[in-house]
């Protein structure tokens, strides 16, 4: 019967790595319907265990109808905030770079370019030799960048080909990645890229060797940070492309789940939400580029707030405060109903007089007697940590343990250990109340183990003098608010409003809870609708939809929108080219062209556009060929630019044009793997 079902019907396998859980699901491509989903832990150490954990979950009858596969990773942006990575040498030519994101090995050379593509100084090709076989066999990747290369390449490419000759490493040039003008800005994204060549290349090995087990013979794609899809070689040529991958993902999976083109996106997963704007169909991009870990790049992606708030958010109580922190902890339920050793101690925790906590500077380093700790991860270089830590994170490769319970057993006072260290390091995971914990004492959500949630939170409330109840409706609101907040800064955002004010803010607040003030009431009103993605959000976006007065849509498959967004996309690639006359003003004036393919010169506007535009489409044509597109359009979209003379009027052609930006989108689905022959 399901050899009859199944024929002639391709399906796509949809992967995304959040920073909690794994998500896969089947669809059926030739109507988008989700025929399967299941999630497996991320694991952060090794996020290839948990995408291999999850695959191996798929039905077996669905394995020989897949005929492509698409995965979505946060490992590109953590790696970058995290500062991971191969070992860089870097060539700057013309210019000094401001080492915003350092390399492992730097030189300045002589070279580059002036705005119109001249050679502005001759290049130093003897230098460049000097530092590439001073560097052989010490990196394992290199970013090459010259001063004006979006104007003109040609030094750039003539150092990676003599790099090739010297090194056997994966090379990046400022201008394969971006056409904007920003040297320092091109430069750190061409860093950061070499750095990620090799930690995505052994992701996509990982992937591809599951997909080898399972025989699953299909092209894999890789999402990229503006929610289209790319080929694995491309991947791997242009890793930091999929910075913002999995929230870009979750844009294209709302679209796909609900039909809406215009809405407001929140993705709430256990460690943060992010919050993005799906226009006309397509996500809302940041036009200045993609900033990670504070830098600026010039990587073209989803324009996304991520706010440090999740299902696994720690609540703590610091002094006569209860406190929502960023810090992402295991749920007490879900600890519980994996350890019996957590439930029994949650249970005699329910026995324990709740002893008060002093006001700390640091919520980071308070510990209650409500929290346990498990070890997650135990460095190579066992140097680096205390030997009373080392015996700690021992102890936890057991189960886990309270500090107290720790200390006693190691014969150690639970204040020599460095929590906080191995916390920021990943070597321990804290067990603490969370907002799922909240619902889960609550009884709205008990999937996990409620009643040690309603021990742990009635601890917390006898920490502040309250009751159970009140702790439950005070931690929902610190919830509803931070969630709303951070929705506003995005809206708010949208309109070039930057701050929200001591005043705004208590405004917000009266409209988000409904209150009224003596003497007046605030309410707000969202014209788009909330969709909310991620696991938790059934609950939590529906709060944030009744405080701002909209309509919320939460789909069925919302909990692994992600995942059907990485399969649903389409691949795309763009080419960004600039015209301009040799001199503005002058009719008469040569035009010229610039594009990471090369400047040329032409004699008018007219010539200039035309190999423009048939430049671009054979480029994009081939750069999607190589994805392995099919069913391939071509979008031709141009903006002018001309000078206006103070405040007169539009004077239409007499206007002297200043330049011509023309953008060039080839996109197409992938080429699906003939299943069934």
């Amino acid at each position: 019967m399901l050899d009859a079902l199944f024929i002639n019907m391709t399906l796509g396998l949809g992967l995304d790595t959040g920073g909690t859980y794994t998500d896969a699901v089947i669809i059926d491509l030739a109507n988008n319907e989700v025929l399967f989903c299941t999630k497996s832990h991320t694991t952060r150490e090794d996020l290839s265990i948990g995408l291999r954990n999850v695959m191996m979950k798929v039905p077996k009858e669905y394995i020989p109808d897949i005929g492509v596969v698409s995965l979505s990773s946060t490992l590109a942006t953590n790696s970058v905030v995290e500062g991971k990575g191969c070992r860089v040498g870097l060539i700057c030519i013309g210019i000094d770079y401001d080492n915003s994101v350092k390399s492992d090995y730097s030189v300045e050379i002589a070279g580059g370019h002036d705005l119109h593509g001249n050679e502005a100084n001759p290049l130093d090709e003897e230098a460049a030799r000097k530092f590439l076989e001073s560097i052989k066999g010490k990196v394992d990747g290199l970013s090459i960048n010259g001063f004006l290369s979006v104007r003109n390449p040609d030094h750039e490419n003539r150092i990676k080909e003599i790099a090739k000759s010297i090194l056997n490493v994966p090379i990046v040039c400022g201008h394969e990645l971006s056409s904007g003008l920003g040297f320092n800005e091109r430069t750190s994204t061409s860093i950061m890229n070499a750095r990620l060549i090799p930690i995505i290349d052994d992701l996509i090995k990982s992937v591809k060797k599951v997909m080898t087990e399972l025989s699953i013979r299909a092209p894999l794609m890789i999402v990229r940070g503006d929610g289209s899809m790319m080929g694995e070689d491309i991947a791997r040529e242009r890793p930091v492309e999929t910075i913002i991958s999995g929230p870009a993902a979750s844009l294209i999976g709302a679209m796909m789940l609900t039909g809406r083109k215009d809405a407001i996106v929140m993705d709430m997963g256990g460690t943060t939400t992010d919050i993005g704007i799906l226009r006309n169909g397509r996500p809302r991009l940041d036009p200045e580029g993609a900033v990670i870990g504070g830098k600026r790049t010039r990587v073209l992606a989803a324009d996304i707030e991520t706010s440090g708030i999740g299902g696994d958010s720690r609540f703590l109580v610091n002094g006569p405060c209860l406190v929502l922190s960023s810090l992402r902890v295991m749920p007490v339920c879900l600890a519980a109903s994996e350890w019996d050793c957590v439930a029994e101690y949650y249970k005699n925790l329910s026995s324990e007089k709740s002893r008060p906590t002093p006001a700390a500077l640091g919520e980071d380093n308070i510990v209650l007697d409500s929290e346990m700790f498990r070890t997650l991860n135990i460095p190579e270089d066992k140097s680096i940590i205390t030997s009373s830590d080392l015996a700690l994170l021992e102890l936890l490769r057991e189960h886990p343990y309270s500090l107290v319970q720790a200390g006693e057993k190691l014969g150690l006072h639970p204040l020599s250990f460095n929590i906080h260290k191995m916390e920021s390091l990943g070597y321990i995971q804290r067990i603490g109340v969370t907002p799922t914990d909240i619902l889960h004492a609550e009884g709205s959500y008990t999937e996990f183990n409620a009643e040690a949630s309603k021990t742990a939170v009635k601890y917390l409330a006898d920490h502040l003098g309250w009751d159970s109840e009140k702790l439950i409706t005070e931690a929902k609101k610190k919830i509803k608010y931070k969630l709303c907040m951070e929705l506003m800064k995005v809206v708010f955002h949208e309109e070039e409003a930057t701050t929200i004010s001591d005043t705004s803010r208590s405004m917000l607040w009266k409209a988000f809870f409904h209150e009224d003030s003596k003497d007046y009431s605030c309410s707000i009103k969202l014209n788009q609708p909330i969709i909310g993605i991620g696991a938790p959000c059934g609950v939590y976006i529906r709060w944030v939809g009744e405080a701002l007065n909209t309509e919320v849509i939460i789909h069925e498959h919302s909990s692994v929108g992600n995942a059907i967004g990485a399969i649903t996309s389409s691949i795309s690639e763009v080419l960004d080219i600039l015209i301009k006359p040799a001199t503005i003003g002058i009719t008469e004036s040569k035009v010229e062209v610039f594009s990471k393919m090369g400047n040329s010169v032409h004699e008018n506007l007219d010539e200039a556009m035309k190999y423009a535009e048939e430049m671009g489409r054979k480029y994009v044509l081939e750069a999607i060929d190589r994805s392995g597109a099919e069913d391939v359009s071509i979008d031709v979209d141009v903006e002018r630019k001309t000078f206006k003379y103070g405040n007169c009027k539009d004077f239409g052609d007499d206007n002297p044009l200043i330049e011509v930006h023309m953008t060039i989108r080839a996109a197409g689905k992938p080429k699906q793997f003939e299943v069934n022959p």
